[in-house]
């Protein structure tokens, strides 16, 4: 496999490099390039180093990459000689893999995460106060570590037209340094059952190798009544995990199972309501009987948002007032999805279940 090295700006490429200029939109004979619609502009500051003198400033865009399917380092430079910068890049449908990477004028900085590309393409979005990006490098890293991500609506990576909406696996990459890629197959409204009749797991198997990793977090929708998704938690419930469980045995990878966040429900003494009930029971039943690790996200967010309290947790789900938010002008009061800072929250309690687990393979990676 391949690498690649694009040189973003006006001037002339660095050698050994591809040039990405502002108008460079993409086309499937080309492979690479701005989408339609991406705001772009660029600058040329001068001097000899032909990798730091111009730059692109991608204020509202996607950049598409053709890539042949497999995992991948991707690098980034960035900076500007005259201006502080600040840039958001998000991976796939707006998936997190790195921190906003503010830049003083006059330095560069060079920051890296690690991707499964599955779809023949890489996709990459880059908005921020201040956006630059410089030089981007792509080389294949087939020794990450894949953290494939099963579960719900609250695992799931949420759409850029659904901001600030989140789910806690779009933003666990951002715990990671390169070396584990998050790939995360997690879907809105599904149940352990509905995921596997589905093929999702079936996907997944597909997809996943020896020493990868396969974390599982259902419980959501196994409790609606509906014949497709519904599962009793001592039978069904269980039955359905194992399969995940020996499914990934069984192609050499390692299962986790993940206890179901909690919904914002309080009793007027401020304490969480369990949601779940007997589903939190089984996963812990099943985990200990299989010998599966368990990072038991109930205990860790009934803990999180009772700090938080009634009110404080209105900063962690959705709950938005009328105008606040482009894609939701009527305002949201959800009290089991979250916005970006409660995902956040939420997916650091799932790295701190990853250290007190043990997973030295994946700690030994963790930023």
């Amino acid at each position: 496999m391949n690498s690649y090295h694009f040189d973003f700006g006006l001037e002339a490429a660095e050698p050994g490099f591809t040039k990405v200029k502002p108008d460079t939109q993409y086309t499937p004979e080309c492979g690479y390039g701005f989408t339609s619609g991406s705001v772009v502009f660029g600058r040329y500051r001068g001097g000899t180093d032909i990798l730091r003198n111009d730059f692109c400033i991608p204020q509202r865009a996607v950049l598409l990459i053709d890539l042949p399917d497999g995992f991948y380092r991707v690098t980034v430079r960035l900076g500007d000689a005259c201006a502080e910068t600040h840039t958001v890049i998000r991976a796939g449908d707006a998936r997190f893999v790195l921190h906003p990477l503010r830049v003083p004028a006059e330095q560069y900085l060079q920051e890296g995460f690690s991707v499964h590309v599955t779809s023949g393409q890489l996709r990459l979005s880059f908005s921020g106060a201040a956006p630059r990006i410089n030089e981007l490098l792509i080389t294949p890293d087939p020794e990450a570590r894949g953290l494939f991500l099963a579960g719900d609506s609250t695992v799931t990576d949420q759409g850029e037209t659904g901001f600030p909406y989140a789910g806690w696996g779009q933003m666990l990459p951002l715990f990671f340094k390169p070396g584990v890629a998050v790939d995360n197959r997690a879907l809105s409204g599904r149940s352990s059952r509905s995921f596997i009749q589905e093929g999702h797991l079936k996907a997944i198997m597909s997809a996943i190798r020896p020493k990868d990793y396969l974390f599982l977090q259902f419980g959501h929708n196994d409790s609606k009544p509906d014949e497709f998704r519904h599962t009793e938690p001592f039978t069904t419930y269980k039955e359905h995990l194992l399969q995940y469980i020996t499914e990934a045995r069984q192609a050499g990878a390692y299962p986790v199972l993940v206890t179901s966040v909690h919904r914002r429900m309080f009793n007027p003494h401020g304490e969480i309501i369990d949601s779940h009930g007997d589903y939190l029971v089984a996963m812990k039943e099943l985990a200990a009987a299989e010998q599966v690790p368990l990072i038991d996200l109930a205990a860790k967010s009934r803990k999180l948002f009772e700090e938080y309290g009634p009110e404080g947790t209105k900063e962690l789900f959705m709950w938005t007032h009328p105008g606040e938010y482009l894609h939701h002008p009527a305002g949201v009061q959800d009290n089991t999805h979250f916005q970006v800072k409660g995902a956040q929250l939420v997916a650091g309690l799932v790295a701190e279940g990853i250290r007190e687990a043990g997973l030295y393979d994946l700690t030994v990676y963790m930023r």
